[in-house]
This record gives C-alpha cells, sequence and structure tokens, in this order.
C-alpha cells in the first residue's frame, strides 16, 4: 500500500462537475494498492495517517497529527501510484491491485481512519476525478506499508 499524504487547506472533489466530497483543512491522501496488500496494510496505513505529526504546534514545529489539530482525511483512491515508467514512456500499472480487490481495501481504509475517530470524506473508486487543492506548507509525505 502506497499513499501521497498532503497537508492542505480548502480541499475539493468533483465528478462530472458535481461537488462530491470538501474538506475545510487537514489531510488529501492519494491512496495505491497493490496485489499483496491486505487488511492489515490498511490497519497500518490509517493508523500512520492519523497519528503522522506534520502540523504546526504554537512554536512552529510539527509536532501534532490531524487528530489533534481537529482537521479532516479526504481519501483519494490513486492506481496510478503504482504506476511504472523505468520502461518507455507510457507507464505500465500492473503493479497496482486490480478494482475488485482495491476497491474493498481503500474503503476499508476509510473505515479505519474513521475509527480513529477522523471524518473522513471519499472519492468516487475509479471515476475521473478532478481535485481542486490548497496545499500547507507545502508538506507532502510518501508513504508505504
Amino acid at each position: 500500500m502506497r499513499a501521497v499524504i498532503q497537508r492542505v487547506r480548502q480541499t475539493s472533489l468533483r465528478v462530472g462537475g458535481e461537488l462530491i466530497s470538501e474538506i475545510p483543512a487537514g489531510l488529501a491522501v492519494y491512496l495505491g494498492i497493490a496485489p499483496e496488500d491486505n487488511e492489515r496494510n490498511a490497519e497500518a496505513m490509517a493508523k500512520k495517517i492519523a497519528n503522522l505529526r506534520i502540523f504546526e504546534d504554537g512554536q512552529g514545529k510539527m509536532n501534532i497529527s490531524v487528530l489533534q489539530s481537529g482537521g479532516e482525511v479526504l481519501l483519494i483512491s490513486q492506481f496510478t501510484l503504482y504506476g511504472d515508467c523505468s520502461h518507455g514512456n507510457r507507464p505500465s500499472f500492473i503493479g497496482a491491485a486490480r478494482p475488485e480487490q482495491a476497491e474493498p481495501l481503500y474503503e476499508y481504509t476509510a473505515k479505519c481512519l474513521r475509527g480513529f475517530g477522523l471524518t473522513v470524506k471519499t472519492g468516487v473508486f475509479g471515476a475521473d476525478m478532478k481535485i481542486e487543492q490548497y496545499n500547507d506548507g507545502p508538506v507532502t509525505i510518501v508513504y508505504e506499508c
């Protein structure tokens, strides 16, 4: 499982021009799932996302988590995180899990995040999503488990 975790403000997601999800501040998380991933990976990923200390404290140091900051999470499925462009210029996505495996793990990751008490919004799995994102910092972390 692979995630790109970005600290954001006012982030929204649309499908076909319709607003699907929006968060005022928190984390935009792009989540890719590999064929070998399972529920244990989803649980570990959710724990890391919930507790990652990338928000500033009163002294301006990155020392508090999205849980402590009161932020929300926008979780976005992103199979292209497993794109391989090492041969040629057209990426291969054979490293990504098939939709019938990936979608339940994506939904389970969202459930695990909610289990920490977070407000979690999601995109539409497999859809062509348009995301407006106001990065904060910017702070971007790539995490694999």
